[in-house]
């Protein structure tokens, strides 16, 4: 978790727009965020670029996804634990915290390297999902 005061969106998760894997995690979270809390926006675009710069995240071999929330980038496992326990029903998954992220993160950072091995990758990237027309982020 990072304090980024500077950025100004709240609830914006940054992800890997050419990644099947990344794809399929935006379209979870959107089909349970009934309240709209969340928008995403794909590292290839302009506006996800700039996000992915301002938390020291480098957009041509990003290694996590992040999320915006009330002044706070979170990252790795943390990010998911901050999204996924945001969705209505689904508040437990806070208890995964208890695990640290020494142990959780090597999980995640294994997923990550080999995530288009394993899942695949689009020819281009997914801008806009379908059903997700005005929560997709692509220019400031």
């Amino acid at each position: 978790m990072k304090q980024v005061s500077s950025w100004p969106d709240n609830g914006v998760i940054l992800y890997d727009g050419v990644c099947v894997l990344c794809s399929g995690w935006v379209r979870f979270v959107a089909s349970r965020d009934a309240d709209h809390c969340f928008r995403f926006t794909p590292i290839q675009s302009p506006y996800g670029d700039a996000m992915a710069r301002a938390l020291a995240i480098d957009p041509a071999d990003p290694d996590t996804n992040a999320v915006v929330v009330d002044g706070f980038a979170f990252f790795r496992s943390d990010a998911a634990i901050a999204v996924v326990s945001r969705l209505p029903g689904l508040g437990w998954t806070r208890m995964a915290l208890a695990l640290p992220a020494a142990l959780r993160d090597p999980l995640y950072r294994l997923i990550a390297r080999h995530r288009y091995r394993i899942f695949g990758r689009h020819a281009t990237c997914e801008l806009a999902p379908a059903g997700l027309a005005g929560r997709i982020i692509v220019d400031r």
